[in-house]
């Protein structure tokens, strides 16, 4: 499934769970600006925007889950089987396969207004990347490090561009009836609630934190869009880059899933294989994976971003324990 969010706290953090039964042995990729970018129906970028992220790299081509370019624009694709639909090529349109998506965005456009022009042209192609690679069913966040986020979906209507308030993405159902949804939880808050029900009898409070007791826990995708809205909208801002790391982490991590609570197949069970987020003013790349929580770094800057060869760093999957005895 998957959920990504964009976390403002004087810098922006960018990025994502990534919920799937099976990894695909994806590791940190940087992107160089000379790095050449080939496209099946247009022409290729030979000179680009260096970008970051967590992507499979196959045929030393990065297929990219994920990341953000140097100047502070990240985007990531996410599950959306059912309303997802890619089309014909075009002539009149600029097409792209989805697959193709994430480097033709971040390659040329440093912000959000500048996706949304290049977006007006934009056809998504039904190409895959090779019989064994096929497309995924997708929809798409974008945002920069001004605050301001968007939702990229393709239906059988056509390209729908939305502005995201909640900076906040799941997966089903289509973007606007995610925001729909949120007017049933609008009375959830971290305060203890005020007595509406019997307001001249005195009720007592048997626990902390009744004021969210109605906020969604499931594994699904609404659940875990209402419960991130929430999360996001109430994280404090740190008062460094590691307390603000930290913040970012724990607000993916209110919705990561579990081994054994979401069966997909008999025995088979969705999982958050990482988590990760980019810090889109300083270009340092942060990840956790299911099997180690410890906050691993990887930083654009201390790349050549001249060059024209992919520098991958395998994810680390050990966990680090700090014994104190």
């Amino acid at each position: 499934m998957c959920t990504s969010i964009l976390y403002t706290a004087g810098d922006c953090y960018f990025g994502r769970n990534l919920d799937l039964e099976v990894s695909f042995g994806q590791e940190v990729v940087i992107t160089p600006r000379d790095y050449r970018f080939n496209f099946r129906q247009i022409p290729a970028l030979d000179h680009h925007y260096a970008i970051i992220g967590m992507a499979l790299v196959q045929d030393n081509y990065p297929l990219y889950f994920d990341g953000a370019n140097e100047e502070g624009l990240g985007m990531a694709g996410l599950n959306f089987a059912g309303p997802a639909h890619y089309f014909p090529v075009d002539d009149h349109k600029d097409n792209v396969s989805p697959f193709e998506f994430i480097p033709y965005i971040l390659g040329q456009c440093k912000n959000v207004v500048e996706a949304k022009q290049l977006l007006k042209k934009l056809n998504l192609v039904k190409i895959n990347f090779s019989d064994h690679l096929q497309l995924s069913p997708l929809h798409w966040l974008i945002a920069d490090r001004s605050g301001k986020s968007i939702v990229v979906e393709s239906t059988v209507s056509g390209l729908h561009v939305y502005d995201n308030s909640v900076n906040v993405l799941t997966n089903n159902p289509e973007f606007p009836g995610q925001l729909t949804n949120l007017a049933n939880y609008q009375s959830i808050s971290p305060e203890q609630p005020t007595n509406g029900l019997a307001p001249n009898i005195k009720i007592g409070f048997y626990s902390r934190g009744l004021g969210s007791r109605m906020l969604p826990g499931g594994m699904d995708s609404q659940s875990r869009f209402v419960k991130e809205v929430f999360t996001l909208q109430h994280a404090p801002a740190g008062a460094s880059e590691v307390e603000n790391v930290t913040n970012y982490f724990h607000c993916l991590h209110a919705v990561e899933q579990q081994k054994g609570l979401d069966e997909v197949a008999p025995n088979t069970f969705e999982h958050t294989i990482y988590s990760d987020g980019i810090n889109l003013s300083t270009g340092t790349f942060y990840y956790t994976t299911y099997a180690n929580h410890q906050i691993n770094a990887v930083s654009l800057q201390h790349a050549d971003l001249n060059s024209n060869t992919l520098a991958s760093f395998p994810l680390r999957e050990q966990q680090s324990i700090n014994m104190q005895n």
